[in-house]
């Protein structure tokens, strides 16, 4: 609903989320009062998911995140969304067992629905969401070795999709990226990424086995790999990651292949603001989280200080 400079606005939101007493008037000088009608999460992410998510493995979580809030908030009707829902969601989640990286992921995605309603005029303020602290998780990548074998497992599955593991580990690609590459994206060796994450387009040159992988995608499609589905993929990375024995690591996802090019970027000496340009991390403190990867990166530091403290020569 869309509101004049002349609107006045005023509303209650009594006894929390659970109460049916939601009223919100909208007054406009010259007509009098009117009567905002409430909405819900369902019903919000009903009319905006498609604009705000695209399709793919993302919006499919999104879509269980909203529905899990939606259920939480017993599906009441709203017009003002107030910094108590927030806190008991949070609350509520924490007691279902989530993390607060899962908690972040999840009130990520209601402060963005949130916000597009705001701008809308459905919801007619906007919560303070607080960032939940996060603890430095392990970070689980392949060995060469896990690699060969994985890899071997889905190709014997589909070619195409061991190409694609190969451009991911390679490129350090997430898969969403690497679905909407174009062949008009791949110029020189180069392939750049033009929807990223992070809103920012980058590009990154192509190993030799990447090349490869690319070159044997068939070019009657819009991109070497547009066409994948990413359910019926992840489908063929479980089941090979089953049949190598790995099926009962949980991190062994299709997104261990970007940390496992950022950890061989790491291992290699390669400094973290070349490979935070390469991986298209918005700040600094994301590409560190590889950082105790490095073995020798402190070993420097070693003769510098032993040369401190030996005694100076007396001058003569």
């Amino acid at each position: 609903m869309g509101r004049s400079k002349n609107d006045i606005e005023f509303g209650q939101y009594i006894n929390g989320p659970t109460s049916d007493y939601n009223v919100q008037y909208q007054f406009s000088i010259g007509t009098g009062p009117r009567l905002v009608r409430g909405t819900t999460l369902k019903a919000l992410f009903s009319r905006y998911a498609d604009i705000l998510w695209e399709p793919g493995f993302h919006k499919y979580n999104v879509t269980a995140f909203i529905a899990e809030l939606d259920a939480l908030l017993g599906g009441i009707e709203f017009s003002t969304f107030t910094d108590q829902m927030v806190d008991d969601l949070i609350g509520a989640l924490r007691n279902r067992g989530n993390s607060n990286a899962t908690i972040n992921r999840k009130m990520a995605a209601l402060s963005k629905l949130l916000r597009k309603a705001c701008k809308m005029g459905e919801v007619h303020n906007l919560p303070e969401f607080r960032r939940q602290k996060e603890r430095a998780g392990r970070i689980r990548f392949l060995e060469p070795e896990e690699e060969a074998r994985l890899f071997a497992a889905i190709a014997d599955k589909s070619a195409h999709y061991a190409n694609l593991c190969v451009f991911l580990v390679d490129t350090g690609a997430r898969i969403g990226e690497a679905t909407r590459l174009r062949w008009g994206d791949i110029v020189n060796g180069r392939a750049t990424f033009w929807i990223t994450k992070s809103g920012r387009s980058r590009s990154v040159p192509l190993t030799k086995r990447a090349k490869e992988a690319v070159d044997a995608e068939d070019r009657r499609r819009s991109g070497p790999f547009s066409d994948i589905d990413q359910p019926q993929f992840r489908a063929a990375w479980n089941k090979s990651k089953h049949e190598i024995g790995l099926g009962d690591d949980a991190d062994v996802v299709p997104h261990v292949l970007r940390h496992t090019c950022a950890s061989r970027l790491v291992r290699g000496g390669v400094d973290m603001r070349r490979i935070q340009t390469w991986l298209g991390h918005q700040t600094l403190a994301m590409t560190m989280r590889y950082a105790h990867l490095s073995p020798y990166d402190l070993d420097m530091c070693v003769p510098v200080l032993e040369d401190a403290a030996k005694p100076k020569a007396e001058d003569s």
